[in-house]
């Protein structure tokens, strides 16, 4: 029985600084240009995938060492193991769609969960291909090359839709579809907000700013507790989502 899916974004989401954007900021290009990036990016400027790849294309340091650097700097939202334990208790399942790259991800969740709490969850992310043995150099794989978001985390929710939806599920023993969470902070989770019945967007960071301007409905989180304290008012509480999302317009 699923009553819930959360989908949620890891950099800067369930962790509290974004890894991609440290390893830039201190590997590659400057932040500044980082940031110049991310603005084009904001004003419907390019696409995420080649400005991320711009950002990756200029690390210098292998994959390897990169996990190293970031496992002793990126930590965990102080809410969210609370949140997931909620959700494994309530047949909540919590599947992480990312742009960024597993080996960096599956490593600061087992650092951070424990292995094997971490290897529970399932991850929907991009890949990294080593291009030189001898220097470490890698790229990353997109999951979606072809799409302008490298990974079209819509397209993968639409496929764990309808793979859970195909299973067979029953909600209080009235067959019904589960409420979709979304969890996000950035650009890339554009893509992913219409697809679910809620979404979470931290506040202070580029989603809400997209969701301003494209008249996105959202509910601003800070930390996962207030997250956590949404999913209760829907599933618990029984209030509407509509009544959670800051700027939705009401008929």
């Amino acid at each position: 029985m699923v009553k819930a899916i959360v989908f949620s974004d890891f950099d800067g989401t369930i962790t509290l600084e974004d890894s991609n954007d440290t390893l830039s900021d201190n590997f590659g290009i400057s932040k500044e240009q980082r940031l110049e990036l991310f603005k084009e990016l904001i004003n419907s400027e390019g696409s995420f995938r080649d400005s991320f790849q711009i950002m990756m294309d200029n690390i210098n340091l292998p994959i390897d060492e990169c996990v190293d650097y970031l496992v002793e700097r990126i930590n965990l939202d102080p809410g969210f193991k609370t949140c997931l334990e909620y959700c494994n208790k309530n047949d909540i399942c919590v599947v992480i769609i990312s742009s960024g790259m597993r080996p960096i991800i599956q490593a600061l969740l087992r650092h951070l969960l424990g292995k094997d709490e971490a290897d529970k969850l399932t991850i929907v992310c991009n890949e990294t291909e080593v291009l030189d043995e001898k220097t470490g150099k890698w790229t990353i794989k997109y999951k979606n090359p072809e799409s302008i978001h490298g990974h079209d985390k819509s397209i993968s929710i639409d496929e764990l839709k309808q793979a859970t939806e195909l299973s067979g599920y029953k909600v209080d023993q009235v067959n019904e579809k589960p409420i979709y969470f979304y969890c996000g902070d950035g650009v890339s989770d554009v893509s992913a907000a219409a697809k679910c019945d809620l979404l979470f967007a931290r506040e202070g960071k580029d989603l809400i700013t997209f969701c301003e301007k494209g008249d996105i409905p959202y509910h601003k989180f800070q930390s996962w507790k207030d997250i956590l304290n949404g999913i209760k008012q829907v599933l618990e509480e029984g209030k509407d989502v509509k009544d959670l999302m800051q700027n939705h317009k009401h008929a």
